[in-house]
């Protein structure tokens, strides 16, 4: 399994270039059974990330683009009437494939944001009174601008919760802008071979939840989010969601590293970018500087 992973962010990295970082974060968060949540300004290698995920992990997909007048039957699905049969059928929408790319989120209305928001929490989708079980597994990645763009609904503090995970890719350096200029090929026509398949992903997330998290390792991550509920300079503190969430991406990235046993090292590697969108909604350029502040403040266990 650690060689599928090795080889999945290797994969990953051919289409993405400089960005190791943020594609071992986008891993943790599939392998704890999070959505991701990608920000940034447009051209920086969202969608072709999002892309190459799914491309690579060998499911179903499907690209739903966001846009002003997207309703929520857009996504979820429809009944429609069988003139034939005299009944009602349901036509699933393409939130029905085990990975989803919500292109723009926020350039849809709240609305449409919500239907799969909570598509997403509850791993299932209601229609007229009955209710359709989603594939699994169910990964969703969502991108956005950043919101002074125009056009945008920002999603609000209850709905960014229900992210597992916020990145922002961030300028490539620039011996990786050398390499993209240069390129032949341009990233979006580049294919990534299946190298993980659904059953094998499931049996890796099985193994993650098998990761043993010590005392000592709950009571630093209880600490950390305590820190936040005490600092008057923090109008967001984090909720019991972003405890477990932060414990589940601790575990998951053990797991990519190799270990059965989580580390405070972890704790840290995952938490700004598991936190800071819970703290600091609305800055995705902050870098995790709140969480770099709380890092330095609570101590680590030895």
């Amino acid at each position: 399994m650690q060689e599928q992973l090795k080889q999945l962010t290797l994969g990953l990295a051919d289409v993405i270039y400089g960005k190791e970082q943020q594609i071992k974060l986008a891993l943790c968060a599939m392998l704890a059974r999070g959505h991701l949540l990608l920000e940034d300004l447009p051209g920086m290698g969202k969608t072709t990330l999002s892309h190459g995920l799914a491309q690579a992990l060998g499911m179903s997909y499907q690209r739903i683009q966001f846009t002003s007048d997207l309703l929520p039957a857009d996504i979820l699905g429809a009944s429609i009437f069988n003139t034939q049969e005299q009944r009602f059928s349901f036509h699933k929408g393409p939130v029905f494939s085990q990975v989803v790319l919500a292109d723009e989120i926020n350039r849809a209305g709240p609305k449409t944001q919500s239907a799969l928001l909570e598509a997403m929490e509850e791993g299932c989708v209601s229609i007229d009174s009955e209710r359709y079980t989603l594939p699994t597994p169910f990964f969703v990645v969502a991108t956005q601008n950043p919101q002074h763009q125009s056009g945008t609904f920002p999603l609000p503090e209850s709905q960014l919760d229900r992210f597992f995970m916020r990145l922002s890719l961030g300028f490539p350096p620039a011996d990786a802008e050398k390499q993209l200029i240069r390129g032949h090929i341009p990233q979006r026509d580049k294919a990534i071979d299946a190298i993980i398949s659904a059953e094998q992903l499931q049996a890796m997330q099985a193994n993650v939840d098998k990761v043993t998290i010590a005392n000592t390792v709950v009571d630093y991550i209880l600490s950390l989010v305590t820190h936040t509920r005490h600092d008057k300079d923090i109008s967001h503190p984090l909720s019991p969601r972003a405890s477990i969430a932060l414990a589940q991406g601790a575990r998951a990235w053990a797991f990519m590293e190799g270990r059965d046993f989580v580390m405070p090292e972890d704790v840290q590697a995952v938490f700004a970018s598991i936190c800071e969108h819970r703290i600091n909604p609305h800055d995705v350029y902050s870098q995790g500087s709140v969480c770099s502040d709380i890092l330095a403040r609570v101590k680590v266990p030895l």
